[in-house]
């Protein structure tokens, strides 16, 4: 097998917290499919050099599990038959420039699926996973967006960019300009959740696949909330001092000491998160209205419900609406 035919033939490229986990699974599911074994290995991000020093916490112990070597990524398709297309995920290929640019000089026939969620949902969902992970400082979503100019400034790694994550029209607009339109599919995170059995056959459809092998999604794993308070204070920083000292150890020793801790903080915690009141979404808009409608503009079609003041809902929310 050549080193041409063990890169992946198609690019779940993101974006983060908008169902490309569940896109991911769903699709290993195909027989047509061989899914990478490593569902984020950020390859692209890293031109053959070892990925940044990110200074948030855990970065440091999340750094040292991307795959930055060459032989190394392409080991991770070898498994694979010939016939079989071969799938990598990584959701923040679509946000940095530089990973787009290497995607479109290194993988020219690769096809690229992107899929977009409400940019202040996708956000809360971002800062949700990593305040019940104990790793967020900041109890409040609206500080924490607000937060995120500094952050960047420090050198947190990119899944902190809360607000720059969800800018899909800058990110699209440049992609277009580097790789064929009809190489990417676009797809729009409501569609996956409340309608998976057609969005999958779009997606096989748009792959060269049969369409009739995959029509169900995987359930979300969303964990407890974590109430602010005192506990969540002092066990969020004794599991960040945990995450900035494990870079000095491999991280499957960190996830398995720091496992009880994360239970212990998310214990008891209610399982229905809470929603982003009217007020909270038309604070941030503001800094989301430009980039809309350079979406709006970039695919054709218009994303008005993105400027309203109501949310979209969680999964499960989406989930249970579509069921009922």
């Amino acid at each position: 097998m050549t080193a041409r035919e063990c890169r992946p033939d198609v690019l779940i490229i993101g974006a983060p917290k908008a169902g490309t986990s569940t896109l991911h699974a769903a699709l290993a599911q195909h027989p047509q499919i061989y899914a990478s074994p490593v569902k984020e290995p950020k390859y692209y991000i890293c031109w053959d050099a070892p990925p940044p020093s990110y200074r948030g916490p855990g970065d440091a112990h999340s750094n040292q599990e991307w795959i930055w070597r060459r032989a190394d990524y392409e080991a991770l398709f070898l498994g694979a038959s010939d016939d079989a297309l071969r799938l990598e995920s990584t959701p923040f290929y679509l946000y940095m420039p530089g990973a787009r640019r290497r995607i479109a000089e290194e993988l020219p026939d690769a096809k690229l699926i992107v899929i977009v969620r409400d940019p202040i949902d996708r956000a809360y969902s971002n800062w949700m996973h990593l305040w019940v992970e104990g790793l967020e400082s900041i109890p409040d979503f609206v500080e924490a967006w607000h937060a995120e100019d500094h952050r960047v400034a420090a050198g947190w790694a990119p899944f902190w960019h809360y607000r720059r994550l969800g800018a899909y029209g800058e990110q699209l607009a440049d992609l277009f300009r580097l790789v064929a339109r009809e190489r990417v599919f676009v797809l729009r995170y409501w569609q996956l959740v409340s309608h998976p059995d057609k969005t999958l056959k779009r997606v096989a459809r748009f792959l060269g696949i049969a369409e009739d092998h995959v029509s169900r999604i995987p359930p979300d794993n969303a964990r407890p909330f974590v109430e602010p308070g005192v506990r969540a204070s002092v066990l969020g920083r004794v599991i960040r001092g945990g995450a900035s000292a494990a870079r000095y150890a491999p991280p499957q020793v960190w996830r398995r000491v720091s496992k009880p801790l994360v239970g212990l903080l998310q214990h008891g915690g209610p399982s229905q998160r809470p929603k982003l009141a009217p007020e909270q979404r038309t604070t941030l808009l503001g800094d989301c209205v430009d980039d809309i409608a350079i979406l709006e503009q970039t695919l054709g079609e218009s994303f008005e419900d993105w400027r309203s003041a109501a949310g979209r809902g969680s999964f499960a929310e989406r989930t249970q609406a579509a069921q009922s």
